[in-house]
Order: C-alpha cells, then structure tokens, then sequence
C-alpha cells in the first residue's frame, strides 16, 4: 500500500506544480494547443493516473502511472535542453532555465516513474 500512496503522491505533486503554473502560459494559439492547456492536460492525466494507483494498484494502473510520468519527465528535459520549433498543433515550449516550481516537478516525474515501475513488477510478481 506504501508504494501506491508514494506513487500517487509524486503524481499529485507534478498536477499541482502544472495547475499552479499553467495560468501563466497561452492557453492557445493559432497553430493549436498551448502551453497552458497543456500543463493542465497533464494535470488531468496525472490525478486520474494516481487515483487509478490508489484505488486498483494492478499492473494497468502502475502501467499508466509510469506513462504520465516518464512523459511528464521526458519532456521538461527535453525542453530544457532542447530548443525544438512548434510542430503540429503543439507550441515550442524551450525554457532553458531551471526554477523551483520546474526543478520540483521534474524530481516528482522521475519518482513517479521509478515508483511506478516497481509497482508494475511488484503487481506482475504477486499475480505468479
């Protein structure tokens, strides 16, 4: 059970990091989607992802608790370090700067994901 709460814990932290800065981004633009519909987006998958953990905590629940969060966290480096255009409906979102809010979400993403994975291989080994 320890596991499960660690993990939607993490989840929830990273929902709150994008809810509280999402309002300072475009919610949109004329290509598509924001920066700040996508952080709420996220937001979204996030909860559902760790209410997902703490009611069932199956391999499917872990399954999705490590998507949302190996995304979350793949893409705040990436656009950390990377200062990719906009494609498709998304923005170009390179912010080469780490300030707290961002530095805690990303710790909360790779904790998430780590947890989530051996959440994953913990439910397979109960289910043998």
């Amino acid at each position: 059970m320890a596991l499960r709460v660690f993990t939607a814990v993490a989840l929830f932290i990273d929902a709150g990091v994008h809810i509280h800065l999402a309002p300072g981004y475009p919610a949109g633009n004329s290509a598509g989607i924001g920066q700040g519909n996508l952080f709420l987006l996220e937001s979204a998958a996030a909860v559902l992802a760790a209410l997902y953990v703490l009611l069932r905590g199956s391999r499917a629940a872990y399954a999705a608790a490590f998507i949302v969060a190996l995304s979350a966290f793949a893409a705040v480096v990436l656009y950390r370090y990377v200062n990719l255009p906009a494609f498709g409906p998304f923005p170009a979102m390179y912010d080469p700067v780490w300030f707290f809010e961002k530095s805690l979400s990303a710790a909360a993403e790779a904790a998430g994901t780590i947890l989530a994975g051996l959440g994953f291989v913990r439910a397979g080994r109960h289910r043998a």
